[in-house]
């Protein structure tokens, strides 16, 4: 394959990975473990927590009060976040990029995402406690 080819299809996944982890085009707020610790302790009435992974990844540990809904169900299930759409919406994955997806589908949907960077793996490394 000549570099002519190779080059653009090389950036195109570059900005792909980029567009999927949030670092480019996302309208939408993140915030690290600690800041989200901080939201939910300080606003926690106007902070709803929104769990995107699998039912089985939410099973094995999940933080409290977090809501359950898939990042494949999100938009199909978006009726259920309604009587939230006032409040800041703190959504989380396993490691961030799910998070991401959701995060876009809610933003366009005129809900306040806040991305948890790294997920819950991320939360956990930060010292801070899962339900199960």
């Amino acid at each position: 394959m000549s570099d002519f080819i190779i080059y653009p299809l090389i950036g195109l996944v570059i900005l792909f990975i980029l567009y999927s982890k949030g670092i480019i085009l996302a309208d939408f707020d993140f915030a690290s473990p600690k800041e989200a610790m901080e939201l939910i302790e300080s606003e926690e009435k106007n902070v709803t927590i929104l769990d995107v992974r699998t039912k089985d990844e939410y099973q094995s540990g999940h933080i409290k009060n977090a809501i359950l809904i898939p990042v494949g169900e999100l938009e199909a299930r978006l009726g259920e976040l309604q009587k939230f759409k006032n409040t800041k919406i703190l959504v989380y994955c396993a490691s961030g990029s799910r998070s991401v997806a959701a995060s876009r589908i809610l933003k366009k949907n005129g809900f306040t995402p806040y991305n948890m960077n790294g997920g819950i793996h991320n939360w956990k490394n930060s010292g801070y406690s899962i339900s199960k």
